[in-house]
């Protein structure tokens, strides 16, 4: 009985194209562990040896120090971009899918959703940035505006790596942990929820907030954009929203930083109430994708 059982399970497909994204993969019990565990755990060793790099290279006493030098940045968005791709390998790997099934499905990948969402995303962003402008200037720790070289050195860094940072880390959490979490229960509801639950907590986690402020607004944020892969059945929602929300405000930390590199503390009281602007922002996002999928379904 228990032989044939095994045999059943292991002939049925990996992908379940019947069910939504999200929670469309099957695989047995310990390789979501392995997703979930290895690619953050690569992500911070490779982060910690690149900032080893840079500080030779940039004569450091301190590579490890927490202000942003445009190496150090660019050392922290290609680890976080090189995470992302070993998460997808991982899972192609270990539960033998088909890379594009983890970007959308069952549908294919869209570009032109990818750039509609992008300029909808911008949009919001640029509107959440200017009411914490007005709300609360002091929160996120802008000082003056100045451009110097290391302004523009950053810049060039910032539209160049942050889009690359953004889409690892939604490869990572939406497009592996997401589906693998919700791979250990069969119930297509409980699934997602399971999904999202894991796949959230470990986003906040791996940004290391001690403050309560920042790492529930980090949850909200991994929520809100697992939301956008399962409503539009895909990655391209929330990769745009993620890299809109990155390389505005990179770029704003930048320009405001007094012509010097700026430094992101997540340390205990960090964080405050204007984060729930933010959070306004991401949950209008959701109901942007909501409504756009829903026209476009009600048009095919």
């Amino acid at each position: 009985m228990s032989t044939t059982r095994l045999t059943s399970e292991q002939s049925r497909p990996a992908v379940d194209n019947s069910r939504p994204f999200g929670a469309h993969l099957r695989m047995s019990w310990w390789k979501p562990l392995v997703v979930i565990i290895v690619p953050p755990l690569v992500m911070l060793i490779l982060q910690v040896l690149l900032y080893q790099v840079v500080g030779v290279i940039e004569g450091s006493d301190d590579p490890m120090a927490p202000t942003f030098t445009p190496l150090k940045f660019l050392a922290v968005n290609v680890s976080v971009g090189a995470a992302g791709v070993l998460a997808i390998l991982l899972l192609m790997w270990i539960a033998k899918v088909p890379w594009r099934s983890l970007i959308s499905s069952p549908r294919a990948f869209d570009a032109h959703r990818l750039a509609r969402y992008l300029v909808g995303a911008a949009l919001l962003v640029g509107a959440g940035i200017g009411v914490v402008a007005l709300v609360a200037p002091d929160a996120p720790g802008w000082t003056s505006f100045g451009v110097t070289g290391t302004t523009i050195a950053m810049l060039v860094i910032v539209m160049l790596s942050t889009p690359v940072q953004a889409a690892g880390e939604e490869l990572m959490f939406r497009s592996a942990v997401l589906p693998a979490a919700a791979s250990w229960v069969r119930q297509v509801r409980p699934a997602l929820v399971v999904g999202l639950v894991i796949s959230s907590l470990g986003f906040a986690v791996v940004h290391g907030s001690t403050d309560p402020w920042l790492f529930g607004y980090y949850a909200v944020f991994g929520i809100s954009t697992g939301l956008m892969a399962i409503i539009s059945r895909g990655v391209e929602a929330p990769v745009a929203f993620h890299v809109a929300n990155n390389v505005l405000f990179t770029t704003v930390n930048t320009v405001m930083a007094g012509g010097e590199g700026f430094a992101i503390d997540r340390s205990t009281d960090t964080g405050d109430a204007s984060l729930l602007i933010l959070a306004v922002v991401n949950i209008c996002m959701v109901v942007l994708v909501w409504l756009r999928e829903r026209r476009g379904r009600a048009r095919s």
